[in-house]
């Protein structure tokens, strides 16, 4: 069943009997051929082809323009696609920030003024979805990526070539801008393609590229800082990154957004019939394609959801605190390796590897949730069980805090016993720490999966609560995650130096020690929570899961049936 509504079994138009109308000097109309065309399109199209009761275009059974029913061969590699492009652009983050160091020294700034160059660009992935989510509505998800993803490309020459704390920092905030599309439009791909039965490893995918660029990209900067090439060349990567994602996304990823797709047939067969018959893509019937009714509504969506849904404030402020923590490590991790162990530049970029091996871990442990998934659906009926996304967050939830405090009190460890050394006399704290490195090293690995987990269960929770919003809800997390994101980096360095490395870890391990109850609630009360809102999907309205190749169906409350959030206004 599709999720669009089916009207018939016919694949293309003219095995639909759809012929068009003539009209013009050259083909004069005739009033049988009309009558015929009309009547072959009534038997396809409700309406009635008139400008002032047009044909509503909807999806045939089983067409194949449907993104639903792509081969998997193809999704998956539209799948891979896109999860590269969030790696592209989180990998940039980070990047800049292992040459950090010579940066500062070569260009006479200040550690924050520095550090903005982090914070600026992660605020751009927070003010992009904004503009881009409802742009992707209008023009197309595709044409959004490839444009933004040229821009992001030529903004990374400002790091290349720039020679002031201006040119660098504007251009960075520019470049998170214009990177952030993927956050939110690549998620809204991935539920364009897959039902939510098959979706979960690909969730994985686009829920963990997120967590993997900014563990990669420290060591590559770290170790190009060292060598001849300098920091600048840290950008030239960047540049080279972007620019082959660029190509990537105009060779590989079509266009996926069911509304827009079912509008450009409907203007192809208005075309083809000459403007004789007119007919209108069912997601715009009724709805104003004003640009800036666009803007508004959706620019302001998210805001709204947070104030009045508590369970998209509540996992965006989860989701928030976890991937700040990781920013805030770009920090930490100097002080705790590069300061107190002397670690270069490259060897202290090499310490986020920990991190690395926690997200792959996460990321293997998706089959398993989706195992879980499915046998909640089977005693559901078949039916979606947003709820049994949390699994896998509820473990999560209970090590992200352990692996913060196991980091911290390693750190206090060694902090005391440098300064009773100095205090005695005995060391001008150039002593090895009596914690062998790879301890503070493989606290990043329970880090790292526990994140990872969190990232792909929310994600999935709330694509499953809010299906036709979803978009909104993701948008909501992005943006409160992204100002969080912003801010912490700015006050790690005085957190530091005023509470000293232990309690400044202590600090991150007890917000998230805070939010750990917050799947617990989801997975006991979920299900009441939803039923009070008049957006998340509701048990009584839960839509039947579809076999392997079939398609999604998924009901608004009043029975009928949208693609996506972008199909109601």
């Amino acid at each position: 069943m599709s999720q669009q509504t089916t009207l018939h079994a016919a694949d293309t138009d003219e095995e639909a009997g759809h012929v068009p109308c003539p009209r013009g000097d050259a083909a004069p109309r005739r009033r049988g051929a009309e009558q015929t065309c009309q009547a072959l399109a009534q038997k396809r199209y409700p309406g009635a082809g008139t400008h002032t009761d047009p044909y509503v275009v909807d999806w045939d059974l089983g067409d194949p323009e449907n993104p639903f029913n792509w081969t998997r061969r193809r999704k998956w590699g539209i799948t891979f696609q896109l999860a590269t492009s969030t790696f592209t652009m989180a990998f940039c983050s980070s990047c800049y920030s292992g040459g950090m160091a010579s940066m500062d020294r070569e260009l006479h700034l200040t550690q924050i003024v520095g550090i903005l160059g982090v914070s600026l660009y992660v605020l751009g992935f927070g003010l992009g979805p904004l503009v881009f989510a409802p742009l992707g509505e209008l023009y197309g998800r595709r044409i959004v990526f490839i444009v933004t993803g040229s821009v992001f490309t030529l903004f990374h020459l400002g790091g290349a070539l720039g020679h002031n704390a201006t040119t660098i920092l504007v251009t960075r905030a520019l470049a998170g801008i214009f990177g952030s599309a993927p956050l939110t439009n690549a998620g809204g791909a991935l539920s364009d393609m897959w039902i939510p039965r098959e979706r979960g490893i690909a969730s994985s995918l686009y829920g963990t590229a997120p967590w993997m660029g900014p563990v990669l990209g420290p060591i590559v900067g770290g170790w190009i800082s060292e060598t001849s090439l300098g920091w600048r060349f840290a950008f030239w990567i960047m540049f080279i990154v972007s620019a082959l994602n660029a190509i990537a996304c105009i060779l590989v990823t079509p266009e996926t957004f069911g509304p827009v797709l079912l509008r450009r047939r409907a203007k192809r067969l208005t075309k083809a019939s000459g403007g004789a018959v007119v007919y209108i893509s069912k997601h715009d019937v009724g709805r104003s394609q004003s640009i800036s009714h666009i803007l508004r509504r959706d620019m302001g969506r998210p805001f709204y959801f947070l104030a009045t849904e508590p369970i998209v404030l509540l996992m965006a402020i989860y989701i928030a605190i976890a991937y700040a923590t990781l920013y805030a490590f770009f920090a930490a991790y100097p002080i705790v390796f590069q300061r107190h162990r002397h670690f270069s530049a490259g060897e202290g970029g090499l310490a986020f590897l920990g991190i690395g091996l926690g997200c792959i871990i996460g990321l293997s442990l998706a089959p398993a949730q989706n195992r879980l998934y499915w046998r909640a659906m089977d005693r559901n009926g078949g039916r979606t069980v947003p709820e049994a996304r949390l699994y896998l967050p509820m473990l999560g939830g209970i090590i992200l805090p352990i692996s913060l405090f196991w980091f911290a009190w390693c750190v206090v460890f060694c902090s005391m016993f440098l300064s009773i050394l100095v205090f005695l006399n005995c060391s001008n704290r150039t002593s090895d720490p009596p914690v062998h490195w790879i301890v503070p090293v493989l606290a990043g690995t329970p880090f790292g999966m526990s994140c990872a987990v969190i990232m792909q269960g929310l994600t999935q929770y709330l694509m499953d609560t809010y299906s036709i919003y979803c978009a909104s809800a993701i948008a909501s997390t992005v943006v409160t995650r992204s100002v969080v994101a912003f801010i912490f980096p700015l006050i790690s360095p005085a957190l530091y130096g005023n509470l000293g490395d232990a309690w400044a870890c202590s600090v991150f391990a007890f917000l998230a020690l805070a939010c750990t109850p917050v799947p617990f609630l989801f997975f006991r009360y979920g299900s009441w929570v939803r039923s009070r809102s008049k957006y998340a999907l509701h048990d009584e309205a839960k839509p039947m899961a579809a076999p392997p190749r079939a398609v999604e169906s998924v009901s608004d409350k009043k029975g009928g049936s949208v693609s996506s959030e972008k199909a109601v206004d």
